[in-house]
């Protein structure tokens, strides 16, 4: 109790909304304070008080104050002669329905009774000078968990939490908002139903709620009736903002709640101030970060204000105003997310998802396919940029189910392109031409971007002539409608595709100059383009410690910007270079590590890519049976995304075990198949790994000679792309060759 009044302190006010306990610690403290406080210690309840006079009343009769106390004196008079000389802890509780009076008066009994402390509960501050402000929040979890608990065995003698209540239990009191008052209202409940029961009837908690305690004030005897006392002093204005406030999912900031909460008959200049007022009167919570201000409603608040919202037949309107605010919101988001302003929109559309979905639902439910639309193209490339390639896909598809009913417009076909663009990513099969949406849309600019982004999906896959043309093209259109942007992404996206060629040079060519752009847009995820093929690149010609640094820099850079599946692509490809210098238990910590990061975030392509590398290392570990268990995962899944090259390298890493293990038919058919998807791709140094793999069966039947030429083949190939086979790569080789020396003794300067 002294921490509250040290440092001089005379005037303290318990503040927070109705039923978080203030008057529960208000009590406490008069419970202990003959141990702490000196002085006398008196309880005054103004809150049954009608006006001034009755509560100068009140307070004199909780200073045991007779009328005739002070002959010839007014009666607040009495009460500063009864304060004044002597020490005092009057404590006011629940003043919010007559703080007026109650703050008049208090200012005059701390301004003349200088013995005088004051310790007030309300559900806004008193506004005095001096006054310490003293928040009361909610219960956490665990601290409402242990009340409703407590209280719920109360009810029900013996009750427990058993593993199977924990959830409902949470549950319950995340709903309730860890308010004291609520939980115990519905720990009542348990001597009717099961806690799983209670936790799925929160929607019409109200009823659920209505218990009616007896000996309590009729304020605290439900939650509607606890609720009722912090509405009923508004004014018609502080009403009107509270219950539009409450069709938001997740809070809003002040931009928001001036677009939805004003309107022809209350200015957006207004809601600030209105604003203000329900925060003081703890019905608007105030969350305070990095980005900004929130405002936030208790959940239970939140549904009784939709419940006023409906009664005054204004919630459609709100509501409009909310989808409308969301989708011009998304647009100009949509735009800040290619360049500088990446980062921040990125975090901004973060903390907005729970009501651009909200937005999203409406538009929906109303049949408005032109804004579901509108929405969802918006934010497809921030799903894009996030991950969440299942979420966007989704939401597109209601979009278009909706929107299915009009004419196909460009935002239909905006919507289809997309769609394409994020199941090719996603790692989907791919079934007819999925570049026939992008080929659908009118503007050059908006069809070059989708076809780059959709050939980028596919690289590595079949028709690697078609994928060259693509690219070629959208260079040419972003170059002709000036898009650096798109200009940039077609450079990197064609540079990926010159590494699966082998053309090591136009991939280090174009990756630089896609970098350029990006970095002169201030385009981080651009940039982890570019990087990342030119790590590919240091990584092919044995630049082992610059590839490391691209990965570490992409890693640093996609992390701060929560850009899950490049994190994970990142960690791969540092695990690669481990794989490469020797270190292998570091390359299977760092694969793992991708790995973790893919499933979390359900990135597919990145899962396999970190699985795959799993399995070089198991091989090279000797661990022949994990990373066949490995690589057999992702067989038919390639196979069904036309993943050549993907497809290449697991054939033969099976096949090169199969050999291990002394199975020449197995390894004849892996190699073989390898073999056929190499000669796909197009890549010379993925055919000469299929011819390599070859040679190991061939050596493995005692076909040596024929090993011998599949060897020298396969260096041919390498050597014509300037990409021999790293060092640390050659451990089959070595075997292999060494097998069919010893067969056939060494021949002075062939490769054997």
């Amino acid at each position: 109790m002294r921490s509250l009044f040290d440092e001089g302190r005379r005037l303290v006010t318990l503040t927070g909304p109705g039923g978080v306990g203030k008057t529960r610690l208000a009590l406490g403290i008069a419970t202990r304070a003959p141990e702490t406080f000196p002085g006398r210690v008196r309880l005054v309840e103004p809150a049954g008080a009608g006006g001034a006079a009755e509560i100068v009343d009140t307070m004199a009769a909780a200073l045991d104050l007779r009328e005739d106390a002070v002959v010839g004196s007014s009666a607040v008079e009495r009460l500063v002669e009864a304060l004044r000389t002597r020490e005092t802890l009057l404590i006011l509780d629940n003043c919010e329905h007559v703080i007026g009076p109650v703050a008049e008066l208090t200012g005059r009994l701390l301004r003349e009774c200088p013995r005088l402390r004051v310790l007030a509960t309300s559900r806004e501050p008193l506004n005095l000078a001096g006054e310490t402000v003293w928040p009361v929040p909610p219960l956490d979890l665990a601290s409402a968990t242990r009340l409703f608990v407590a209280r719920a065995a109360d009810a029900v003698p013996g009750f427990v939490v058993h593993p199977d209540r924990r959830e409902a239990v949470e549950a319950i009191c995340r709903r309730l908002d860890g308010l004291p008052l609520a939980l115990e209202l519905a720990a009542t409940r348990v001597r009717a139903m099961e806690v799983h029961e209670l936790a799925d009837r929160l929607d019409d908690r109200f009823r659920l709620l209505d218990v009616g305690r007896r000996g309590v004030p009729e304020r605290q005897q439900t939650l509607r009736a606890m609720i009722d006392w912090s509405w009923e002093p508004l004014t018609e204005p502080e009403r009107t903002v509270l219950r539009r406030l409450a069709v938001h999912a997740d809070g809003c900031d002040l931009e928001a709640a001036e677009a939805v909460c004003s309107d022809d008959e209350l200015p957006r200049s207004s809601v600030l101030p209105l604003l203000a007022t329900l925060v003081d009167r703890s019905l608007v919570t105030v969350v305070r970060g990095a980005s900004g201000t929130r405002y936030r409603l208790l959940e239970s608040v939140a549904a009784y204000c939709l419940e006023r919202l409906d009664e005054a037949g204004d919630r459609e309107e709100t509501e409009r105003r909310h989808v409308d605010h969301h989708t011009a919101l998304a647009e100009e988001a949509e735009r800040g997310l290619r360049g500088q302003g990446q980062c921040a929109w990125s975090e901004r559309l973060d903390r907005e998802t729970a009501d651009l979905r909200l937005a999203l639902d409406r538009a929906v439910r109303s049949g408005e396919g032109e804004t579901a639309l509108r929405l969802v193209n918006a934010q497809a490339w921030y799903w894009f940029l996030r991950g969440r390639l299942s979420e966007g896909r989704r939401s597109l598809d209601r979009a278009l189910e909706v929107a299915g009913r009009g004419p196909v417009t460009e935002r239909v076909r905006t919507a289809r392109a997309w769609e394409r663009i994020l199941a090719l990513w996603g790692g989907d099969p791919v079934h007819g031409d999925p570049f026939r949406a992008a080929e659908e849309l009118d503007g050059p600019r908006e069809r070059a971007r989708a076809i780059w982004l959709m050939s980028t999906a596919v690289t590595g896959g079949h028709d690697v002539s078609a994928n060259v043309a693509r690219f070629d093209r959208a260079l040419e259109a972003s170059r002709e409608t000036n898009d650096r942007w798109g200009t940039a992404g077609a450079l990197a996206g064609r540079a990926e595709q010159a590494i699966l060629l082998g053309d090591l040079d136009g991939a280090r060519r174009d990756a630089e100059r896609g970098l350029t752009l990006f970095e002169g847009l201030g385009d981080a995820w651009g940039r982890l383009q570019a990087m990342g093929v030119l790590a590919k690149h240091a990584e092919i010609t044995e630049d082992y410690e610059e590839a490391a640094r691209l990965h570490r820099e992409g890693l640093g850079a996609a992390e701060e910007l929560s850009l899950w599946p490049q994190v994970s692509y990142r960690l791969s490809g540092l695990g690669r270079i481990a794989l490469l210098t020797g270190d292998l238990e570091a390359a299977r910590n760092l694969h793992e590590r991708a790995l973790r990061v893919a499933v979390d975030r359900s990135a597919t392509s990145a899962e396999q890519f970190a699985e795959v590398g799993l399995a070089m290392v198991a091989r090279r570990q000797g661990r022949l049976d994990d990373a066949e268990r490995y690589l057999q995962r992702w067989v038919g899944w390639l196979e069904d995304l036309a993943g050549d090259a993907g497809t290449a390298l697991i054939k033969a890493e099976l096949g090169f075990i199969a050999e291990l293990r002394g199975d020449v038919v197995t390894a004849y058919r892996r190699h073989e198949e390898g073999l056929v998807a190499a000669r796909r791709t197009g890549d010379p140094r993925a055919l000469a790994l299929a011819m390599e793999g070859l040679a190991g069966a061939e050596a493995l039947a005692g076909h040596h000679e024929k090993a011998a030429r599949l060897l020298g083949e396969a260096a041919e190939a390498r050597a014509s792309v300037g990409a021999p086979l790293p060092e640390a790569e050659r451990g089959d080789i070595d075997r292999i060759t060494a097998a069919v020396r010893e067969a056939l003794g060494a021949h002075d300067g062939k490769p054997v």
